[in-house]
């Protein structure tokens, strides 16, 4: 949002690492965690992973014991440490912006010049292809995607990046940590999708015999399955997306409206908000405002001190017409 404020261009790619978890290697790791700990924990570690052995099954007929030489233990607690261990020295820069979380990796380059942002993101993409050579880690170039962040318009298009000589797909939106990020940033992509999600011939549809009109539920279990399958659907990432447009955040309201008429049968004359009253569930504009004070709460009292400046009052003169999650609070206070 910085970039698009200061009317830069921000190029950046989103990583796809092939089977992150399993690829992990065991003499790559125990070298990085010799380093990093001390001799004991070190021992533990290694012999955690020691004296495992799988076997493949076709059929009736099974493989040979052998030993495994990559990958940490799937649903194991210590599985998504040690891969952040092996991962921790990702190749950085001053000039970038880094973001991972487990297997998820995005690269940043923001300029005013459309072309040095794509040079000075290949360079990053360069050190990091040398990386995962080293490292034994494969990265799926085709699944990868390539955005550009900007509102320019009739500008004339950058430039591509490549991965291990592989041209990076370039796209209008990725989906990062269960957040579909369009190139504007507006959020609509994000809100879409959910919405499609969502819709009668998905999952609502699959759950219409159950919380239908016909259906024979009581209406407390049929507002008890809106609130644990469908609504979790589209409050996911809403501190963000929640400062879109007001025309963005209907398409949910509308939704909502929708599906309360249908779990509760109500006639076309029953006003919306006395709907929502009755079942005492807030509209989606109240919902935003709930989770974001919520979320601002536990930022507050995070222990890790790098992290309470996200949700820090910003007072800096804006050029955009645009929300942050703090202006939701302050209005709501106000």
């Amino acid at each position: 949002m910085e970039s698009l404020e200061g009317k830069s261009y921000c190029a950046s790619a989103f990583l796809d690492v092939s089977q992150a978890f399993d690829r992990v290697w065991h003499e790559g790791l125990l070298f990085k965690l010799k380093n990093a700990l001390v001799d004991h924990f070190y021992g533990i570690l290694k012999s955690f992973h020691q004296q495992r052995h799988f076997i493949v099954q076709q059929g009736e007929a099974l493989s040979d014991l052998c030993p495994t030489k990559a990958g940490v233990p799937q649903g194991s607690v210590l599985g998504p440490i040690l891969y952040l261990l092996f991962t921790a020295d990702l190749p950085t820069s001053e000039s970038l912006i880094t973001g991972t979380f487990a297997d998820d990796t995005a690269i940043l380059a923001t300029l005013s010049d459309p072309k040095m942002a794509s040079q000075i993101l290949q360079k990053g993409l360069n050190d990091i292809s040398h990386w995962l050579k080293k490292w034994r880690i494969k990265a799926n170039e085709i699944k990868s995607v390539n955005v550009k962040f900007n509102l320019r318009r009739g500008s004339c298009p950058p430039p591509p990046v490549t991965l291990n000589n592989i041209v990076v797909p370039q796209a209008d939106h990725v989906r990062y940590l269960g957040l579909y990020l369009d190139k504007s940033l507006t959020g609509q992509k994000h809100i879409l999708t959910k919405r499609k999600q969502l819709g009668i011939q998905t999952l609502a549809g699959k759950l219409y015999w159950l919380i239908g009109r016909k259906s024979q539920l009581s209406l407390e279990n049929k507002i008890l399955l809106y609130k644990e399958i469908l609504k979790p659907i589209w409050t996911c990432g809403i501190q963000l997306w929640g400062t879109g447009s007001h025309s963005n955040i209907e398409i949910l309201q509308r939704f909502q409206n929708k599906a309360l008429r249908m779990i509760t049968n109500a006639p076309w004359y029953v006003p919306n908000e006395l709907l929502h009253h009755d079942l005492c569930l807030p509209i989606v504009k109240q919902e935003i405002i709930r989770h974001t004070r919520t979320y601002k709460e536990r930022i507050e009292r995070h222990p890790n001190t790098l992290a309470r400046p996200l949700m820090a009052n910003h007072n800096k003169a804006r050029r955009l017409k645009r929300k942050i999650p703090q202006d939701l609070i302050q209005t709501q206070t106000q």
